[in-house]
């Protein structure tokens, strides 16, 4: 009798456990439910303008380098430090959350990817989250040295011969845009710019000068838009859950090369 008794109760605490580590995996998922609650966010959205005379765009002379010169096959190529768009935008400028924001945040499953195409780091400027693998590529047929430099990450310089050859680097510390970059030694007018963050609320603009930061829970924040020549612009934004809020930035002229 007292077997069975035993027996019993052994069953019970075996089923009392079973339920704990179900509801353990159920609730663990802290990572899904914040999943659903990332995907049911806020968001922000805009455009960059700009304003003002917009410098004499600049040439990148390539001579001394004739693999990179062949490359674009004597098509003359502008520097990226300063790009207008045809709407009156501007191309290359890093929008992100810099403050009220909370939590850890899953890195995303794929690295970025830093390329070196044509003599030129492609993109100009990128932003990555703290532990993100970056992969940096040289699909160029000639030598390229990625020198990294930063203000909390320290540096590194490293040789890529040979076209195909790929390196992945990670970061653990953030950096606000314009405290980390990369360039080549070997072509001193390669550059590309670098944001680390603790979240994944940043968004670079492109040809059409948008940005779209989605996710964001309900709040308030402040959002700073960052431009390698032109500085920075912050706005503050107050968002309801699932409500979608347009911010536009505005970057006037005062540049000097």
């Amino acid at each position: 009798m007292l077997s069975r008794i035993c027996i019993a109760i052994a069953i019970l605490i075996a089923l009392a456990i079973a339920i704990e580590v179900s509801k353990g995996e159920k609730h663990s998922g802290g990572q899904k439910l914040k999943q659903v609650s990332f995907s049911s966010g806020g968001t922000v959205k805009g455009v960059v303008k700009f304003e003002g005379q917009p410098p004499k765009p600049r040439l990148i002379r390539m001579k001394q380098d004739k693999n990179c010169e062949a490359i674009h096959k004597g098509k003359p190529i502008l520097s990226e430090d300063f790009v207008l768009n045809k709407n009156g935008t501007l191309k290359w400028v890093l929008v992100y959350v810099k403050s009220g924001i909370s939590g850890n945040f899953e890195l995303p499953k794929e690295p970025a990817i830093l390329d070196q195409q044509g003599c030129i780091y492609k993109p100009r400027v990128f932003g990555v989250m703290v532990g993100q693998p970056v992969e940096i590529r040289n699909s160029d047929p000639t030598f390229h040295n990625v020198h990294f430099v930063s203000k909390n990450n320290g540096g590194f310089n490293i040789g890529q011969p040979r076209k195909g050859l790929k390196t992945t680097r990670t970061f653990s510390k953030p950096e606000l845009p314009g405290t980390a970059f990369f360039k080549c030694d070997v072509h001193p007018w390669m550059r590309a710019w670098i944001g680390i963050f603790e979240h994944p609320f940043f968004d670079v603009t492109g040809d059409d000068g948008s940005f779209t930061i989605s996710g964001l829970p309900a709040g308030t924040y402040e959002v700073e838009a960052w431009h390698e020549k032109l500085g920075t612009q912050k706005a503050k934004v107050t968002l309801k859950a699932g409500e979608t809020v347009t911010v536009n930035f505005l970057f006037k002229s005062k540049i000097h090369r």
